[in-house]
């Protein structure tokens, strides 16, 4: 950033040196620098469209090779399934008369928006706690001893396993959903938000108790920004560990939701609603981790 300052000022001063010299001085135009000058534009309007074309064919290159495993994958099962005689086997096809159904009824766009409004709801519930228990342990070392034995216990239990326990607890209602939630979205954000901390330069601290700057000051202007990007990794992960756990708890005592439609459509004996229900958990997840990974790398570039 200095030297891109200095340059800065180099260059300013050189161009007020220059101009002050031209007042001074009549110069009388260079046509053969003006018409070299138009050649040359001449040159890269005409070069434009080539470079142009060659952008969008290598876009469409990457496209055709990152939609050439599906295409492929799609092309063999439809083969293998239009060749099989087993019931259990659904064709694209088949998938695809299931999804025309289940939108025409609304039962798609309804199980869909339910299940992702658990998600949010479970996953904000865990990202607020996930960002004060983080933050504490990460700054404090007594506070992380204090919790760091039941984190560390409780933290490889699956949020599936925790299914049982939370019906007993919240019954079969929403409260049992958005826990299942809490607890598959919770554990990797705190572990990116302590790691990210951590990694942090010891310096910074050192100069934050030199200045004595507030705590709350030094958390928020210094800690938090410069472990900004292990936390946004940490989201990505729990917003994915969100969105398995829903899909898991879903399959038990619920009635909408993806999860709902994958167990009704193995209880009616349907391969393509199961094969269905399967695709949207994989195309919605991928979708949102999208959007996370997209504004984390805005933020990262920001930064």
């Amino acid at each position: 950033m200095v030297e891109k300052v200095l340059t800065g000022i180099t260059a300013l001063r050189s161009a007020t040196v220059g101009a002050a010299s031209s007042s001074a001085t009549v110069v009388k135009p260079n046509k053969t620098a003006d018409e070299s000058a138009s050649a040359a534009s001449a040159q890269s309007r005409a070069a434009s469209p080539a470079r142009r074309g060659g952008g969008i064919a290598a876009a469409a290159g990457k496209w055709a090779l990152y939609l050439a495993l599906p295409v492929i994958v799609v092309a063999v099962w439809a083969i293998v399934g239009a060749r099989s005689s087993s019931y259990a086997m659904a064709t694209p096809q088949q998938i695809v008369q299931a999804t025309v159904e289940y939108a025409g009824n609304g039962e798609l766009w309804l199980n869909i928006a339910v299940s992702i409004a658990r998600v949010l709801e479970g996953f904000l519930v865990a990202f607020v706690a996930a960002a004060v228990l983080g933050v504490a342990a990460g700054v404090s070392r007594r506070f992380e001893r204090f919790i760091d034995l039941v984190m560390q216990v409780l933290r490889p239990i699956p949020g599936i396993a925790w299914i049982p326990l939370a019906i007993l607890w919240f019954g079969i209602g929403e409260n049992s959903k958005v826990y299942i939630i809490f607890i598959g979205a919770f554990f990797p954000m705190f572990v990116n938000f302590v790691d990210g901390i951590k990694g942090i330069d010891k310096r910074y601290f050192e100069l934050g108790r030199v200045y004595e700057i507030p705590k709350w000051r030094f958390i928020r202007q210094v800690v938090v920004p410069a472990a900004l990007p292990q936390m946004l990794t940490g989201i990505r992960l729990g917003l994915s560990g969100a969105w398995i756990c829903v899909v898991a708890a879903e399959m038990i005592g619920a009635t909408s939701g993806v999860g709902f439609m994958l167990s009704d459509g193995r209880s009616m004996s349907r391969p393509d609603v199961v094969i269905l229900a399967m695709l949207i958990i994989g195309i919605v997840g991928k979708l949102m981790d999208d959007v996370v990974e997209w504004q984390r790398r805005r933020i990262v570039n920001w930064l």
